[in-house]
């Protein structure tokens, strides 16, 4: 028999009784979403002609041979992502301009007509192996668009372009995401014909058809778009998680064209379709020298990563290989130094110092019980009854401790189920509340004043069913929030 403090009282904990864990609520992930809400961060690269022109959006006519990087290494780029705390890396394999970074056999516009490696090199190749060299997973974009190819707007590109997505599903290893987007369909080179196209984006690529291609292929690999499969845009290029942000969706319409409101989601969602948020170290998607001054700082990229996985979406930085075909030393700095200050943050959780105090236990049994908040196992939790759907959890300290992020994480493979909570200390005699807040999902940072106290609580307000969360955090972040 276990004694556990609960909010005064005295709760026996018999472990001799068999109590079913709470049913899920809602949608739930799939184990590729479940799989990627574990990364939580990883990186774009911007790599490719638009690198030697200056430019965001190729026309589709620049010669291959443009494309030369001069100093190449893809165990450079591997190595500079892996030390910044990023657990994988997507390669624009080709942008709307349709230049290849891979020998496609399907087309001539690719690096095998570049004077780069004579001709013979495979960026795809070297990245996709030193991604699994230094322990990182690959992914790829292959832009629906391409202002090249003469066939684009018509049936017979759609097998051009599925034949392409099949190379890079059969040639490269394992592959964890697939990333589509919405840019369809405009003006372009096209051949030599100089026009512009329209798609119908509903119709033109047969989704359903195109997306079977990677289950078929590559199972695990999840899809992104605004509308999925696997996980949606959020809705701006900034890096900003809407507030609430729900990770269930309604999906409407195909890539590029739906209305949901993808910034916040939906709570009556009928779709698992979690965020994530995409922005560039840089103003500019691609390399650009003019913009060397202009890589954002390490504190940006610190209020980037709690307004975007501190409200449950994963965050997918660009940082754009240069023209020597590394990343460049300003954004390397900044990626270090903002890899320092996560780690400063978060490698003391002061929480799980504390003596615990919950006021329900699911059947009373310990399995159940608050310890599974500092664990850091998210396969356990703390959760109440089926019939309670406000709880709370006190921690008491020996000495004041001080901080300024507080971090909960639900267990999403039972659903979202909380709708609103609040985080308080005791200060001069009294409750202080510090935070509010509605979604939660597979982890909620929030950043408040710095608080010295010794006794903290959470409050679960609502839920739509019998709250489950999987760990609880707080953490001192190794500078002050002046803006």
């Amino acid at each position: 028999m276990l004694q556990i403090m609960i909010v005064g009282l005295l709760l026996s904990i018999d472990s001799s009784v068999s109590v079913n864990p709470p049913a899920p609520y809602g949608p739930i992930p799939s184990p590729r979403q479940m799989r990627w809400h574990q990364l939580e961060f990883y990186g774009f690269l911007h790599f490719g002609i638009n690198t030697f022109t200056d430019k965001e959006w190729g026309y589709g006519d620049d010669d291959p041979g443009l494309f030369n990087p001069t100093a190449f290494d893809a165990n450079q780029i591997a190595q500079v992502a892996r030390q910044a705390g990023m657990r994988g890396l997507i390669l624009t394999a080709k942008h709307h301009d349709g230049f290849c970074l891979w020998p496609s056999r399907y087309t001539e516009y690719s690096v095998k007509n570049s004077p780069w490696r004579g001709g013979k090199g495979d960026v795809v190749r070297e990245l996709a192996d030193a991604c699994h060299r230094h322990g990182l997973l690959f992914g790829v974009y292959l832009s629906p668009w391409d202002r090249n190819h003469p066939e684009y707007g018509r049936p017979e590109y759609i097998s051009y372009y599925r034949n392409q997505l099949v190379e890079l599903l059969t040639g490269y290893g394992e592959i964890f995401i697939v990333w589509f987007d919405g840019a369809n369909g405009g003006d372009g080179f096209y051949g030599g014909a100089r026009q512009t196209r329209r798609i119908d984006r509903l119709t033109y690529y047969d989704w359903p058809n195109t997306w079977k291609i990677v289950r078929d292929l590559m199972p695990m690999a999840v899809m992104f778009s605004d509308v999925g499969p696997d996980v949606r845009w959020v809705g701006n290029e900034a890096g900003m998680a809407g507030e609430p942000c729900w990770s269930t969706l309604t999906a409407q319409g195909a890539p590029g064209s739906t209305t949901a409101d993808l910034n916040h989601g939906d709570r009556h969602g009928t779709q698992w379709l979690p965020p994530e948020c995409d922005v560039s170290i840089r103003p500019g998607w691609f390399y650009h020298p003019s913009q060397d001054g202009q890589v954002k700082t390490p504190r940006q990229l610190f209020e980037i990563y709690l307004s975007s996985v501190g409200r449950g979406a994963c965050l997918n930085l660009n940082v754009p290989p240069d023209r020597t075909g590394r990343i460049h030393p300003n954004d390397q700095r900044s990626l270090l130094e903002f890899r320092k200050i996560l780690d400063q943050t978060f490698k003391r959780n002061i929480a799980a110092e504390a003596r615990l105090y919950a006021s329900q236990i699911r059947g009373g049994q310990r399995l159940f019980g608050p310890e599974n908040l500092f664990d850091s196992d998210i396969s356990t939790y703390w959760c109440t009854d089926d019939n309670v759907t406000s709880a709370q959890i006190i921690l008491d300290f020996d000495q004041p401790v001080t901080f300024d992020i507080l971090e909960i994480r639900e267990y999403v493979l039972l659903g979202q189920r909380i709708d609103a909570f609040a985080a308080d200390a005791w200060i001069a005699e009294d409750w202080k509340t510090l935070a509010t807040g509605t979604s939660i999902g597979n982890r909620r940072l929030l950043r408040f004043a710095p608080t010295t106290t010794k006794r903290f609580r959470l409050r679960i307000i609502s839920a739509a069913a019998c709250p489950v969360v999987t760990e609880l955090g707080l953490y001192a972040s190794p500078y002050v929030d002046d803006r």
